[in-house]
């Protein structure tokens, strides 16, 4: 199968897992926890979970439960984070907080939480797994999840700085915010098939660099992305004010007027299309797009050397695909 199929046989299994688990009282509760997950989606970590599993002799069955619970916190976080931001659509579907109440958006990540936890606790050990591997699993998403909070949380100090960041502080902040959840669900993927340590390190490294990558070409996506693809209105995230690294880039190579006119547009929210897609161009002609995707060539390369040295197999080929499509795509 291709990488496109592979993706959305996961994705199927991945969540009709979800939802199963995904049912209770108060209907309502349970209808908005399970909004994203109706609307579709890649399953990407759900994805790299199993496939980190079957890279290492493990099986479907071992990896579905850990696989649903990295899904689901990662729902959360988006469920959260449209409410931080105020969102109102994402992928073309209203945002929880919007469609079901902010008190209701709210309840519905925190059962995201517990249920990702549940999934883990109650189906691990129907799906063979022991109890020492139960508890490193819990350890390691606990650990991710704290991530994933200190990095929104540097996410928003950020924002609300005058100041423009530095390259390393981005990473810094994308490394938590996005690549911890990446490199997590490898980890999670890898105990699940009862490894060792060194194979545990070598598949985080993988979803880290990985997660990295996905960021900057997101980030790249998210003020660059072509509207018809994206669904997005054009320069997004410049409007937004968001001090992305495709962002922070253009503004340091930009010069003069041109300078200006990114510096003009950004964080304002009334400001004309004209003014927009002038800016837009202005950061396209700085080059930003051909260095970004090279930054995130980098990255990708780093997390396919961390598994060059399996012997080869389905799944390593899928994991070395996502690489390079994480690279190149465009939504």
């Amino acid at each position: 199968m291709s990488l496109k199929q592979q993706l959305q046989s996961t994705a199927s299994i991945v969540d009709e897992f979800i939802l199963s688990v995904l049912d209770g009282k108060p209907k309502e509760l349970y209808l908005a926890s399970s909004h994203y997950i109706k609307s579709g989606g890649k399953r990407l970590r759900p994805f790299l979970v199993i496939k980190s599993c079957e890279l290492l002799g493990g099986n479907v069955q071992k990896a579905l439960p850990v696989a649903a619970a990295i899904e689901m916190i990662h729902n959360f976080t988006l469920v959260h984070d449209d409410v931080m931001d105020s969102d109102e659509v994402r992928h073309n579907v209203p945002t929880v907080h919007r469609y079901y109440s902010l008190p209701l958006a709210i309840l519905a990540g925190d059962i995201l939480v517990m249920k990702a936890f549940q999934s883990i606790t109650t189906f691990g050990p129907k799906a063979g797994l022991p109890d020492d591997v139960l508890v490193q699993l819990v350890a390691k998403l606990t650990r991710s999840c704290l991530d994933v909070s200190e990095g929104q949380a540097l996410d928003v100090d950020m924002a609300s700085s005058s100041k423009f960041s530095s390259e390393s502080q981005y990473i810094k902040m994308i490394g938590k915010k996005t690549a911890s959840l990446f490199e997590t669900s490898c980890e999670l993927g890898a105990v699940c098939a009862q490894t060792g340590k060194s194979d545990i390190d070598n598949l985080a490294r993988f979803g880290r660099n990985l997660g990295i990558a996905f960021q900057i070409v997101d980030d790249l996506i998210g003020v660059a992305g072509d509207p018809k693809i994206t669904k997005k209105p054009v320069g997004n995230d410049i409007r937004e004010g968001k001090k992305t690294l495709p962002i922070l880039l253009a503004i340091k190579k930009a010069k003069n007027e041109d300078k200006d006119k990114i510096l003009r547009v950004f964080g304002a929210k009334n400001v004309t299309d004209t003014e927009l897609k002038e800016a837009v161009s202005v950061l396209i002609s700085t080059g930003v797009d051909r260095e970004v995707r090279k930054m995130a060539g980098f990255y990708a390369k780093k997390a396919i050397d961390s598994i060059k040295a399996y012997n080869d197999s389905k799944a390593k080929r899928a994991l070395q695909s996502l690489a390079d499509f994480v690279v190149e795509r465009t939504s």
